[in-house]
């Protein structure tokens, strides 16, 4: 309940001052508000801040999304988009303004760390969230208004070290790297240790960073005598690309595997050539088979040329798809637009939940905690160009 304004003469108390009050809640009372007409959805992403190399990707997929599930469509959406930065203030106030231009859900944001403070935001609002890249363990578990398409790491993160392993079985010395400040970094790591302790394999160093690190010379010196044949790196694209780069200048010749934040095309223009034999879990291939896959490469690369999709790219476009077809769905049964606002973001959170979707991704479907269900994954090797300015991720089988 809102405190009472100071500027209320003092004659106002007892009743007076309750009606008051019920006047100030119920005009600021989401349930007062209507569904827009067209419905707003609104999304929130990294598009500046040492994140932008995820969120510039994501804009990408929420862009060719809104061509195809919005304007002209059955039920037309409007996608707003605001920059959610790099750190959690960014997202919390990103969120806090497309609840107040009245969007039915929120997609985003970019980082796990981010979405331990924005979510929260949104779930208090009884605001459907859609996490496009939030892949820390605990994130479903923020509310019952807070789901995700991108796959946890405990699913995907283990495949790229059974991957390192078979491409050398006689592995014994690992490296561990990570961002000791970023929730993804943190949890991603714990996965990918667990997963190194289970093949008996005890790291013979753990090197801890800060995400807005970019020189690592002091942490690669100390591990270079060590003499690793693997290092294993948690941590975003800005970070990891300079570390990648730098282990490779200062002499590292072993494999090395990266977690899901350095899933873009992104690092390539900041480890360059050292990006190259890059070993990388994938929750997305532009080669998957499906309609839903085909039609979103086509978009994509009429759109950029000949390249291919980026899996941020396809987990933003994901969203999106998901929020629409569940929206479709409720709009067939009883039309949502100039209904109560509370009530249709209610509603449409659990057909979200109920929904199974033919996406990019794959068939994907949700736990009653919003934990998505996907089942196709993959490892791909970073392979680039001859002049180091570009590469690709290469699925490898």
């Amino acid at each position: 309940m809102p405190a009472v304004p100071p500027s209320l003469p003092h004659a106002l108390r007892g009743g007076a001052v309750v009606a008051a009050l019920l006047t100030l809640t119920a005009a600021c009372s989401p349930v007062a508000r209507r569904v827009s007409s067209p419905p707003l959805l609104g999304a929130a992403v990294a598009l500046t801040g040492n994140a932008s190399a995820i969120g510039q990707d994501q804009r990408i997929g929420l862009d060719l999304a809104a061509a195809r599930f919005g304007p002209g469509r059955p039920l037309t959406l409007t996608l707003a988009i605001e920059d959610a930065g790099t750190d959690e203030q960014g997202a919390s106030q990103a969120f806090r303004t497309l609840i107040g231009r009245d969007a039915l859900a929120i997609i985003g944001p970019s980082l796990s760390q981010q979405a331990f403070a924005a979510d929260p935001v949104a779930d208090r609002a009884g605001v459907p969230v859609i996490g496009p890249s939030n892949t820390a363990r605990g994130i479903p578990e923020i509310g019952p208004f807070v789901l995700r398409v991108s796959a946890p790491v405990s699913r995907v993160a283990p495949l790229s070290i059974a991957r390192a392993l078979r491409n050398d079985p006689d592995l014994q010395r690992v490296a561990v790297f990570y961002a000791q400040d970023d929730a993804y970094s943190t949890s991603e790591t714990a996965i990918f240790q667990k997963a190194l302790a289970e093949r008996n394999l005890k790291p013979v160093s753990i090197q801890r960073h800060q995400f807005s690190d970019t020189d690592f010379q002091t942490q690669v010196t100390a591990v270079l005598p060590l003499r690793p044949q693997l290092v294993v790196i948690s941590a975003g694209p800005v970070d990891g690309g300079n570390l990648v780069r730098q282990l490779r200048t200062l002499g590292y010749r072993g494999q090395i595997v990266a977690g899901n934040a350095m899933n873009s095309p992104n690092i390539f223009p900041i480890c360059q050539q050292q990006c190259d034999g890059l070993l990388i879990a994938q929750a997305y291939s532009p080669a998957l088979a499906g309609e839903a896959n085909r039609r979103f490469v086509a978009a994509y690369r009429q759109q950029r040329g000949s390249d291919t999709p980026p899996q941020f790219t396809a987990q933003a476009y994901t969203a999106v798809q998901v929020v629409a077809d569940a929206l479709r769905r409720l709009d067939g049964r009883r039309p949502v637009r100039g209904r109560p606002l509370a009530e249709v973001r209610r509603e449409l959170n659990a057909e979200i939940l109920a929904g199974r979707y033919d996406t990019p991704l794959g068939p994907i479907r949700f736990t009653p905690e919003g934990e998505v269900i996907q089942e196709r994954f993959g490892v791909a090797r970073v392979r680039m160009d001859a002049d180091g300015r570009d590469g690709r991720f290469d699925l490898l089988d």
